[in-house]
């Protein structure tokens, strides 16, 4: 089967990541991104979406204890920051497979919702796969969008094997979880808080197969800032952090955590590639940390906040004392929770998954 995880091929010093092969068996991993590389890919972004806002919520700078800007990914039209991927996914599909019938992928739900409005919106068929017992709401969402939905497995990373498989078998062009394409379209969500607010000291962003926070970090490259990246993981999912901790990818044996956008145990290599080197640190938070920032956001704020969602102002939190009187982001960088999920968080509840 061929290698669509992407190899340890490094772009030459100064290379864009559009100057990268992208063949349908050939994931290059990239090393940069240029500013205008950001900017076309925003310009191909805002073309369908909207730029989503970044606020400032005095009932959350006094929670957190210092100035606060919240990327509110929540607000986009699939209510998560994965759109913005899809988008630069399928353009380019279209362009340079022009005759694919379709794509094939895995997800815990914002990933594949983000590639079933893309893909059916130029007529592709959209082939998702997910683990048995994921997210009742996000299920319906991507069926909604297009999706034909298959259960397989028990976690994420079991349903990503299959849908590899099935992908090749049935000639549809697989969507891994990490690709240049998709790094390019979510790094616009950062150029535009960068763009928005330069002067930020550090950038909380959670980890789950690393699309966002290597994002994070090739956007406050390419605009040449010096803002920390701090990326956050589960404790019961922290395959990035022991990854980078012990300088190689380590795999984990589970990965079970309410916080769904981050449960995985695989770590992608050219994710780990860049988020090694280019983070500040890696924060862990815990599930219960995690459904306290939840009741945070709705308090403070009265936004939705996944589990993912809220992993970054978890992360904060816990290091207050060492962020007082800095200025600091936080990706809000989903809001599709369950319902009964979130009335066990307000009920003062931690979800067990």
């Amino acid at each position: 089967m061929p290698d669509y995880s992407g190899g340890p091929q490094r772009a030459r010093k100064g290379k864009s990541l559009l100057d990268s092969s992208r063949g349908l068996d050939n994931v290059h991993a990239m090393t940069v991104l240029t500013k205008s590389d950001l900017e076309a890919a925003a310009a191909l972004v805002h073309r369908h979406m909207h730029p989503t806002p970044q606020y400032t919520w005095p009932l959350l700078n006094e929670r957190a204890g210092t100035q606060v800007w919240v990327k509110h990914e929540n607000h986009g039209p699939t209510g998560a920051f994965k759109v913005r991927g899809g988008i630069t996914f399928i353009d380019w599909l279209k362009q340079t497979h022009p005759d694919v019938p379709g794509i094939c992928t895995a997800t815990r739900g914002n990933h594949g919702q983000s590639q079933a409005r893309a893909a059916t919106a130029v007529g592709l068929r959209a082939l998702v796969y997910v683990p048995k017992g994921n997210s009742v709401e996000k299920n319906a969402a991507m069926k909604a969008f297009g999706a034909e939905l298959v259960e397989f497995g028990d976690d994420f990373d079991t349903s990503r094997e299959e849908a590899f498989r099935v992908a090749e078998a049935e000639g549809l062009q697989v969507v891994p979880p990490f690709h240049p394409e998709l790094v390019r379209g979510v790094a616009t969500y950062a150029y535009e808080l960068f763009s928005a607010k330069p002067d930020l000291d550090t950038v909380y962003v959670p980890i789950g197969c690393g699309s966002g926070i290597c994002g994070t970090i090739l956007a406050r490259d390419a605009l040449g800032l010096k803002t920390k990246v701090v990326g956050v993981v589960s404790e019961n999912a922290q395959t990035a952090k022991l990854s980078v901790d012990a300088g190689r990818l380590v795999e984990t044996d589970s990965a079970t955590t309410f916080a769904d956008g981050m449960a995985v145990r695989v770590p992608v290599k050219d994710a780990f590639d860049i988020y090694s080197k280019g983070a500040e640190r890696i924060v862990t938070v815990s599930d219960d940390e995690i459904a306290e920032a939840i009741r945070a956001y709705y308090h403070c704020t009265h936004n939705l906040a996944e589990g993912a969602g809220a992993a970054p102002l978890a992360a904060l939190l816990q290091e207050k004392d060492q962020m007082a009187g800095k200025d600091v982001g936080v990706i809000l960088c989903g809001g599709n929770i369950d319902t009964d999920w979130f009335l066990k968080v307000m009920a003062g509840e931690t979800p067990k998954p």
